[in-house]
């Protein structure tokens, strides 16, 4: 049955199980041909992605449709479209389920994005620079903070993770973390070359300074009387080494966090390896840092471009 308003050039280019699912809207609860025309074309489009993937819209995984929210939002599609053809793409395999043609809905736990939301107050790669190399280095406490701001931005920690990180999760031969993050969930998070060297020397220089005389603690982090540094200390570290850097933007304790994400995707990062990193259960909660590097590339054009 073709429905008034559908897009006859992308219907012919997807499974006949789409237009079966369209019968049975049209059919069983009478929905207008502009709301079936909503649902091809959010269908097709992702019959489109999966055939391009070599998938096919009816055996399409939860990892398909992962990457494929993820596509539209690095795309630029809103919130509010994504969040649309998601509501879409349930119905369709909830179709499938009852059918009997599936015996898995893959739509299962994937949330919306939010609109709406604010972005996080950002650091171009400039400001980072000149954040890391504020601490003087040659004392044990800057080359403690060093180690910690280079750890935290080449990690994407949480203050919670990175004052709360243990010797024994600790790798610099190989340059790698375990964190332990929200739920008890564990990530092995690969630091780069900079981060490790700052992280081993603070390790084989200035910790041994710190705890000169005080009993072992599993801390990596300490202070001077031999304690792990609190989240509390580590803030006012920041504020005053991002005054120290002339930093005037409005920072947070996750701003470094937020940097991570951000410049990663800046430079071309999968937003599902980016997940992966900051530990994010949902991708929705990954997918705000799209926001962010849109606006930056935005304002990036409409300063440098003749016609921005």
């Amino acid at each position: 049955m073709t429905h008034e308003g559908s897009d006859t050039a992308v219907a012919g280019s997807v499974p006949a199980v789409l237009d079966r699912f369209l019968d049975e809207l049209w059919a069983v609860e009478g929905l207008a041909d502009r709301t079936l025309a909503a649902y091809r074309r959010d269908l097709s489009a992702l019959a489109g992605f999966l055939a391009a993937r070599d998938g096919a819209l009816e055996a399409a995984t939860h990892a398909d449709l992962l990457a494929f929210v993820a596509a539209r939002m690095q795309g630029g599609a809103r919130p509010r479209s994504v969040a649309r053809a998601l509501s879409s793409i349930r119905r369709f395999y909830r179709f499938l389920v009852q059918a009997g043609e599936r015996e898995d809905d893959p739509s299962a736990g994937i949330d919306p994005p939010r609109p709406g939301r604010p972005l996080p107050a950002g650091l171009s790669e400039r400001q980072v620079e000149a954040l890391l190399a504020a601490p003087d280095t040659s004392t044990a406490v800057g080359l403690r903070d060093r180690a910690m701001l280079e750890l935290m931005y080449a990690a994407g920690l949480r203050v919670s993770e990175l004052v709360g990180l243990e010797g024994t999760a600790v790798n610099t031969r190989q340059g790698v973390v375990r964190i332990t993050g929200k739920g008890g969930r564990e990530r092995l998070v690969p630091l780069g070359e900079m981060a490790t060297d700052w992280l081993a020397a603070y390790l084989d220089r200035a910790r041994p300074e710190l705890m000169a005389g005080h009993p072992p603690v599993e801390a990596v982090f300490v202070t001077r009387r031999g304690r792990g540094l609190t989240r509390q200390a580590f803030w006012y570290r920041i504020k005053a080494h991002a005054a120290q850097a002339g930093i005037d933007t409005a920072l947070s304790p996750h701003t470094l966090r937020h940097a991570f994400a951000t410049h990663l995707l800046d430079h071309g990062a999968d937003l599902r390896v980016v997940q992966m990193l900051l530990g994010h259960s949902s991708l929705s909660t990954t997918q705000i840092y799209t926001h962010v590097a849109r606006a930056r590339l935005q304002a990036l054009h409409a300063e440098h471009h003749p016609r921005g």
